[in-house]
């Protein structure tokens, strides 16, 4: 069953509808997204928030052909979920 949640992202609040199971792991992703997002935006508060997030997500799916390229790694469980993560920042960044 969907439960709503609010998570926080620059400040500004995002409610999401994630299952009792997710609903950590949504949490945790948001502090990520968070915490990136202001890393790149550093002092810059003039930066479009649409941009930065663009920007941001660049940057994490670089990140994630990087990894998924090197041998040995854990691979598809991990891939499931950053696809269920990008999935649901999809729809965080929809309803903005």
């Amino acid at each position: 069953m969907s439960e709503p949640v609010t998570v926080r992202i620059l400040d500004r609040e995002y409610t999401v509808g994630v299952s009792d199971d997710e609903r950590a792991g949504l949490a945790s992703a948001a502090r990520m997204l968070d915490a990136r997002m202001r890393e790149l935006r550093g002092g810059n508060k003039m930066v479009a928030p649409d941009r930065l997030a663009v920007l941001t997500a660049l940057n994490l799916a670089h990140e994630l052909q990087q990894q998924s390229a090197k041998p040995a790694a854990p691979g598809r469980a991990a891939l499931a979920l950053v696809d269920e993560a990008n999935r649901k920042l999809d729809t965080l960044l929809a309803q903005s």
